[in-house]
Order: structure tokens, then sequence, then C-alpha cells
């Protein structure tokens, strides 16, 4: 596994570098990608990356390069680990804070208890809606441009799996937690659904993904100090002439 202190040795992107990227806050997952291709300039490379985080998400983003871009939907399939807060008592349209507040709910008579409790309801192969702000496609369009247009989108469900849920923090109304899960979940719809279960509301209001398959967030490199690094190197990566 690349670690901090060998990821940068022996660079060979053509055949293939996976790279550990910790994604910043309120940027995409393909701001990172492009910002580590355009550093590999005048290196013409497929750069990609292993599962899509939302630009309020930050962690744990795997970036891979040349022939080892063949390998993401393997790396994408893999378990994933997040750690988060969501605020219980609201809702907002896209399930976190990219929306205002739409709905609030009385948080009376709501105990510690009932919160801890509720996480066993969603443990094992479940039934999942995307967010209406989400990026996958229905006839060629992301649902996330219909929703801000205000249209109504049928979203279809899919299985997913929760195989840990566990509550660490309890501060009404922010509840932190962590989450281990298959591919293809949705963590804003999974504390949109634990709110309803608790006859309630609740959104995500911070998120990171500190887990990919046995890849960790700490041996991850921010984004800059990968970037300065590969620029500083370019003598060392460019192809034999």
């Amino acid at each position: 596994m690349p670690d901090k202190n060998s990821i940068f040795k022996n660079f060979n992107f053509p055949e293939g570098e996976l790279l550990l990227v910790n994604k910043p806050y309120n940027w995409t997952s393909f701001d990172v990608v492009g910002k580590i291709r355009n550093s590999m300039k005048p290196l013409k490379l497929k750069v990609g990356h292993a599962g899509t985080l939302d630009p309020l998400a930050t962690g744990l983003l795997i970036v891979c390069t040349g022939k080892l871009t063949k390998q993401i939907d393997t790396f994408q399939a893999e378990e994933k680990e997040y750690t988060g807060t969501m605020v219980l008592g609201a809702t907002t349209p896209s399930y976190d804070l990219e929306t205002i507040v739409d709905q609030t709910f009385s948080l009376d008579g709501i105990t510690e208890n009932q919160i801890k409790a509720n996480c066993q309801a969603f443990l094992g192969a479940i039934d999942q809606f995307p967010p209406a702000h989400s990026a996958i496609k229905i006839n060629g369009e992301r649902l996330y441009e219909k929703a801000r247009r205000g249209e109504e989108v049928e979203r279809q469900s899919r299985k997913v799996t929760i195989s840990e849920f566990e509550i660490t923090r309890i501060a009404l109304p922010e509840i932190d937690f962590r989450v281990v899960c298959s591919k293809g979940t949705y963590i804003r719809s999974l504390v949109h659904d634990f709110g309803a279960a608790l006859n309630n509301g609740a959104f995500l209001s911070k998120l990171t993904r500190t887990r990919s398959g046995g890849f960790k967030l700490e041996n991850a490199y921010e984004v800059m100090e990968l970037v300065n690094h590969i620029r500083s190197q370019k003598t060392e990566i460019a192809p034999a002439g």
C-alpha cells in the first residue's frame, strides 16, 4: 500500500500509479483529477478517480494514472468507510448543505437510546433511493440539473449494504456517526432515511471518506502537496526520447 514515505519514489505514470489524495472541501472529484493531470504536462496521460465524492465531502480519493486506469472499476467496487455529522430536526432538498432547510421538526421526546437503536434498522442489505440532487444520469441528463430546475424526477431504488453504522457523538441537533458500506451507497440518503425512521428529519452537514478497500486517508496527500512534488520531479517522470 502506498504511504507518505514511498508514494513519490520511482514514479512511472505511463505504466500506472495509484495516488491517494485528500479531496478538499468544495472541490469536485474531477477538479482533483484535472489538477493532477495538468501537473504532468507535457505528458498526455489518462488520469481517473475510483469513486466520486460530493463537492461538500472531503477525504480519500483514489487517483489512477496510465495503464492503471483500467483497474479503476476494481478499486471503485471496494468497501468504503465514512465519518460524518448529521443535523436532526430538519431536512433540505439535497439532503445536505447544498440547499437551504425546507422543513423543520421538534426534537422533543427523542432520546439517545432511540437514536442509537435506530442504526440497527439500516444494517445489512437495504433499498436506497439516490438524492434528487445527485450526479446519476437519466436520459442523458444528471438528476441535479433537473432538480435545480424544479422538475420532478422518478428515481430508481438500488440495493446497497451497510456493514457498520454507529453513533459516535450526540449533541442535538448534531449527531456524529461512522459508516462502513458498499459501493454506490449515498450517505446523504442514509441520513435522510435515518431521520424519517425517527418520524423526524435529518440532513448531512459534514462527511469524510476515511477508507476505500485497504487504502486509508491517513496515507493520503493534500492535493497541492502532491501537485508541487510532481512538478518538481518532471525530469524524473519525463519519457525517454
